[in-house]
């Protein structure tokens, strides 16, 4: 490759592993555009960044998700007697604990899912506090 036709693909290697000129994108395959590309490899805080809010993601959107669906599938008592199959979703990340790779990634989306709950029973306990004091 000469020098005009842009970042060669060992300095670009290089690049990605930290040594060389970080102004520049890295190319991993041949004709790919340079980009943050190292950002879900090398960044330490990609993996607990994005496990925390999976784990919020998670307490959000699938109970709320999956009474909707059931609920609109089967009558009311059904649904509500189906409703607690839904607390399957919290092996997950015990799933992702046990196992070595994923240890890190699980420990950090149970973090979230533990914090995400925590947040809501308080606001809801301050909430329901604040509308009880004032109702005199």
């Amino acid at each position: 490759m000469s020098t005009d036709e842009g970042v060669s693909l060992d300095k670009a290697r290089d690049m990605d592993e930290g040594s060389g000129d970080s102004a520049v994108g890295t190319v991993d395959q041949p004709g790919a555009h340079g980009g943050p590309n190292w950002w879900h490899r090398a960044h330490p805080v990609f993996t607990p960044l994005s496990a925390f809010f999976t784990g919020l993601l998670v307490v959000i959107i699938v109970p709320g998700t999956f009474g909707a669906v059931v609920s609109w599938l089967v009558d009311d008592d059904t649904a509500e007697s189906l409703y607690p199959i839904v607390l399957v979703i919290f092996v997950v990340p015990l799933v992702l604990l046990a196992l070595p790779r994923t240890r890190r990634f699980g420990r950090y989306m149970l973090f979230g899912m533990a914090l995400t709950g925590v947040v809501v029973v308080a606001v809801g306990a301050l909430t329901f506090w604040i509308l009880f004091s004032n109702d005199s």
